[in-house]
C-alpha cells in the first residue's frame, strides 16, 4: 500500500532540549495508526508540526505525494489536516453550534452575523451524520460536562471533512459510552479512506482499534509494528526502553489507624444523598461508580468549592470548610480533574506554579525568601522527577505528564494530611503513571491519607485499600480485601446487588 502521509528526518529543538531527532513517520489511507510513547517522547511535537502549530527545524512532509510547507494551523486545515488536541479550544460563552462552525464563511451572512436557525439545523445534521446524541446545539459550552465538550471538539474538526485526522488523547475526557462511540466512528472513517493517527495512553483502546503502532522514545521513532503481531508488553517495553512486568506497586494489607477525616450525611440536591464515610491515617480510599454519580461534587465539597449540607470532622474536630484556602489550612489538598483550567497557570513558570499556595509562608519581612523557595521546588522536582529545562521554564512548555506532576508538586508543597486525587492519571503515559502510583504508596506509608477517584477500574483495585462505590449520589457500600475486584465494582456501579459489599457507613 502506498504511504499517503510521509514525514522524513523531522527534527525540532526547544532551546537545548531536542524534542524530535531525525524522525521518520508514515501513515496510510484506510488505516488507524496508533502513536505511543511517554509524555515528552516527541508525539505531541510531531503532530503540532503536522498541524502547522509549530515549525520544524528540518525535514520534509508529504501528503498524497504533495510537498507541504505548513506555516500556520490554517495552512494545515485548508489542505485537509484536522487535529483534535487533548486540551480544548472551545469558546465557553458561545453555543455548541457557534463553536462548531465558528469563523467558517458558509455560516456567516454578508455582514458577518451568524444565522442561528441555520447553524442549529446544520449542527443537528452533523450530529446525525456522526452519531451524536444528548447534546443541545443551543446549549452554552461552559454549561456542558467535560465529556460533552470533548465531543464538540471532535465534531468541530470532523465537520471540515479532513483527509488526515490526528487525535491526541481524545478519550481521556470521555465517558465510557462516548469512548465506544468514538472508536466505532473512527473505524467507519478509516473504511471511508481517511488517514487516522490515534494517540492514547490507554493500551486496551490501542489494542482494540489500531492497525499499525509506532512507538516514540526520547524524540526518536524506536519501532513500528502491526497490532496483530505485537502485544502490550512489547509496546510498553519499547516506550520505556526496558522490560516492565507491572507498573502497579506491590499491594500490602492495610491496618486501620486513627480517623483523619470523617464525613457525616453530606447532601446536595440529588447529587449527594446522605454521604458518610471515614478516612484513616495512611489509607488510600478509592471512590468508584459510573461517571456523574456524585463523585465530583464530593471532591469539590471536601475542598471548599461546592457547598453541601452535612458535617466534616478533621482529627475528631468538626470543621466548616467554606473555600479552598480553609481546606488547605486544614491540611486538605486537591489534584483537580482538568489541569489546563483548574490546576495550572500556563503563563507562569514551574517554580511560580509550585509555590503559589505557600507564598505567604515564604515571606520574611515582606519579601519572599528565594533561597527557601528554590530549595522546596528543587526537592519536589526531584521527588516527582519533573523534566524541565529549569525551574524557570514556563509550564506551557512542559509535556502533559510533567504538567500533571507540577500540579501534584504544587499541592504537596502545603504538606497536606489529606490528598484528594480526582482522575489524576488521565492523559499521562505509563511511565508517569508508575511514578504517581509509587508516590501514592510512599505518601501513604508516611501517614498521608488519600481519597482517590479514577475512571480506570484497574487503578482502584490495585492502588486502593478500600473502595466506596457511589450510585445516584449515594454510597451504596464498601469493597475491601479479597472482595475488591473489578467485577464487584462494575456490579455495584450499576446498582446491582453484590453479596460481598459492606453496606455499613
Amino acid at each position: 500500500m502506498a504511504e499517503d502521509l510521509v514525514m522524513e528526518n523531522i527534527s525540532k529543538s526547544f532551546g537545548e532540549v531536542k524534542a524530535l531527532d531525525g524522525v521518520d513517520f508514515s501513515a496510510n489511507c484506510g488505516e488507524i495508526h496508533a502513536l505511543l510513547g511517554e509524555n515528552g517522547a516527541g508525539k505531541s511535537t510531531l503532530i503540532k508540526i503536522s498541524s502547522g502549530a509549530i515549525k520544524k527545524d528540518s525535514g520534509s512532509i508529504k501528503l498524497s505525494d504533495k510537498q507541504l510547507f505548513l506555516r500556520t494551523p490554517n495552512d494545515a486545515i485548508n489542505i485537509g489536516i484536522g487535529t483534535i488536541y487533548q486540551d480544548l479550544s472551545l469558546i465557553p460563552v458561545l453555543t455548541v453550534a457557534e463553536n462548531i462552525y465558528f469563523n467558517k464563511q458558509d455560516s456567516l451572512n454578508r455582514w458577518g452575523i451568524t444565522f442561528n436557525k441555520a447553524l442549529y439545523q446544520k449542527t443537528l445534521n452533523a450530529f446525525e451524520k456522526f452519531g451524536v446524541s444528548g447534546i443541545n446545539p443551543s446549549a452554552v459550552v461552559e454549561e456542558l460536562t467535560l465529556s460533552e465538550k470533548q465531543v464538540i471538539e471532535i465534531i468541530k474538526v470532523l465537520s471540515r471533512d479532513p483527509k488526515l485526522l490526528v487525535l491526541d488523547e481524545p478519550t481521556s475526557s470521555l465517558t465510557e459510552d462516548r469512548v465506544e462511540w468514538l472508536l466505532k466512528l473512527l473505524r467507519q472513517l478509516a473504511k471511508e479512506g481517511k488517514i487516522i493517527i490515534f494517540i492514547s495512553h490507554r493500551m486496551h483502546e490501542v489494542e482494540a482499534i489500531a492497525d499499525i503502532v509506532t512507538v516514540f522514545r526520547n524524540g526518536k521513532n524506536v519501532g513500528t509494528r502491526k497490532m496483530s503481531e505485537t502485544n502490550s508488553d512489547e509496546l510498553v517495553s519499547l516506550m520505556l526502553g526496558r522490560e516492565v512486568a507491572s507498573y502497579f506497586p506491590k499491594k500490602e494489607s492495610f491496618i486501620k489507624e486513627e480517623v483523619v477525616l470523617e464525613a457525616r450525611n453530606l447532601s446536595f440536591n440529588h447529587m449527594l444523598q446522605n454521604v458518610s464515610f471515614k478516612l484513616h491515617k495512611g489509607e488510600v480510599l478509592g471512590v468508584g461508580g459510573l461517571v456523574g454519580q456524585g463523585q465530583a461534587v464530593l471532591f469539590l465539597f471536601l475542598f471548599g468549592i461546592a457547598r453541601a449540607v452535612g458535617k466534616i470532622f478533621i482529627d475528631g474536630r468538626e470543621t466548616n470548610i467554606r473555600n479552598p484556602k480553609e481546606a488547605m489550612n486544614n491540611g486538605i489538598a486537591l489534584i483537580p480533574e482538568d489541569r489546563s483550567t483548574e490546576g495550572l497557570i500556563f503563563s507562569m513558570t514551574l517554580r511560580e506554579n509550585i509555590t503559589l499556595p505557600i507564598l505567604k509562608n515564604l515571606k520574611s519581612h515582606g519579601l519572599i525568601n528565594f533561597g527557601k523557595e528554590k530549595e522546596i521546588v528543587s526537592n519536589l522536582t526531584e521527588i516527582l522527577r519533573i523534566k524541565a529545562e529549569s525551574m524557570e521554564s514556563l509550564v506551557s512548555a512542559l509535556s502533559g505528564g510533567n504538567q500533571q506532576k507540577v500540579i501534584i508538586a504544587k499541592m504537596l508543597s502545603i504538606e497536606p494530611k489529606v490528598l484528594l486525587m480526582y482522575d489524576s492519571t488521565r492523559g499521562v503515559d505509563v511511565g508517569t503513571k508508575a511514578e504517581i502510583f509509587k508516590l501514592i504508596k510512599k505518601l501513604a506509608s508516611e501517614g498521608k491519607s488519600i481519597i482517590y477517584y479514577s475512571t480506570t477500574l484497574d487503578e482502584l483495585v490495585n492502588i486502593c485499600d478500600n473502595v466506596i462505590v457511589m450510585y445516584d449520589g449515594r454510597i451504596i457500600g464498601t469493597l475491601s480485601g479479597k472482595n475488591l475486584v473489578k467485577e464487584n465494582i462494575i456490579k455495584a456501579s450499576m446498582g446491582e446487588k453484590v453479596s460481598d459489599l459492606d453496606t455499613r457507613v
